[in-house]
């Protein structure tokens, strides 16, 4: 008994071209979207993959991950902007649930509640929102330690404070211990841009070719159908 196996598709050279500059398109967006988000706090770049048969399925082969790598990280010396020294993100409350950032610009409102910069609830350990029992005078009263624990200091009766864990999670959702919280610091985005700029090269000559490609079949195939015409 003999066993044969294998993979057979049936596909013009034509519909080939076109699956292919549509998935160069898509990786060019992408690409696009990751230079764009070079400058934005706590950005992370993504990946394109494309699997095989990319000829075939054209852009049902691209899957897109992200690079959870430390961005660059910047001195702000804001009390309370914080960086994650590690991979992890912030949870905040937002109207659509629980979402994860890596974006600790926060601020703090007058009822002592600590929020983004788009007025999001940041989340402590427990998983509430982290409030201040008293606005401090100050925000420079206000300490976070490396393992997130925030802390003030009360003018009026010369005591320090604890307020609360935020909240680092990892992308699955467990908690991350070895934090490394820097305060007065942010991420900037973990785009290499002249990365990014290399890695359009090779795609916009490939789509220049499969675009020659496309033309010279799409005048092979008019001038075939102008002659069955004829006969």
């Amino acid at each position: 008994m003999k066993l044969h196996g294998g993979i057979q598709f049936n596909g013009d050279g034509i519909t080939s071209s076109v699956r292919t500059m549509i998935l160069f398109q898509d990786v060019v967006g992408v690409l696009k979207d990751n230079v764009a988000g070079f400058n934005k706090v706590g950005y992370q770049k993504k990946v394109p993959v494309v699997s095989s048969f990319a000829e075939f399925i054209g852009p049902h082969a691209l899957s897109i991950n992200k690079d959870e790598e430390i961005g660059r990280i910047k001195i702000t010396k804001k009390p309370l902007d914080v960086a994650l020294g590690c991979k992890g993100y912030f949870q905040i409350q937002t109207e659509n649930g629980i979402k994860l950032t890596r974006d600790g610009r926060f601020k703090l409102d007058k009822e002592g509640n600590l929020l983004t910069i788009q007025d999001q609830k940041v989340l402590s350990r427990d998983g509430v929102p982290i409030k201040f029992n008293k606005v401090p005078r100050s925000l420079q009263d206000i300490k976070i330690q490396d393992n997130g624990l925030i802390q003030y200091r009360d003018v009026d009766d010369l005591k320090i404070h604890n307020v609360g864990h935020i909240s680092a999670v990892s992308s699955d959702g467990s908690i991350v211990e070895n934090v490394n919280m820097k305060q007065g610091y942010i991420e900037q985005s973990n785009v290499v841009l002249h990365e990014e700029v290399y890695k359009l090269i090779p795609i916009r000559r490939g789509f220049t070719v499969n675009t020659e490609a496309f033309k010279i079949q799409n005048e092979a195939l008019t001038k075939t159908l102008q002659e069955l015409g004829k006969a």
